[in-house]
């Protein structure tokens, strides 16, 4: 029998076909934290504007009365900035996916007063609060560390 090889082969080992239409890129696999973040923050925004209403609604839910928060105000007051704060976060969180350095900024920005948020909300809902300061560490750290790479 005789063995007989294409023009693009070898006998021992078959060369795969370029494909061409692929553009090389410095887009590394930290992309997906970028994502991450997007998507915690518009969970985030969402939380916080869950926790907002709860605060205005049902402020018997909370583990303390206002007078034992951190910064005391009425749960009114932290109501509604549960619900301004949350849909900042989430728009923010949205367009973070355009890749626009502005919009990491802004992430940046409304995660660490999301944080100083929790903290003074601490007493009324420790550990609720400590998983979203938890996110909001971990979308700062996306953001500054690989923001820039989404935009490719």
């Amino acid at each position: 029998m005789s063995h007989s090889t294409r023009p693009h082969e070898t006998a021992d080992v078959a060369q795969p076909e370029k494909p061409y239409h692929v553009q090389p890129t410095t887009m590394s696999a930290w992309v997906g934290w970028i994502a991450f973040a997007g998507v915690i923050m518009v969970l985030l925004g969402i939380f916080h504007v869950l926790q907002g209403f709860v605060a205005l609604f049902e402020d018997g839910y909370f583990q303390v009365d206002k007078s034992h928060l951190t910064v005391q105000v009425s749960y009114t007051v932290w109501g509604w900035v549960h619900i301004i704060g949350g849909a900042i976060v989430a728009g923010a969180g949205i367009a973070v996916f355009a890749g626009q350095l502005w919009a990491r900024i802004v992430g940046v920005l409304v995660a660490m007063a999301s944080a100083i948020v929790n903290v003074g909300f601490l007493a009324a809902h420790p550990f609720w609060s400590g998983i979203m300061i938890l996110m909001d560490i971990l979308i700062i750290w996306a953001l500054t560390v690989h923001g820039r790479e989404i935009k490719e």
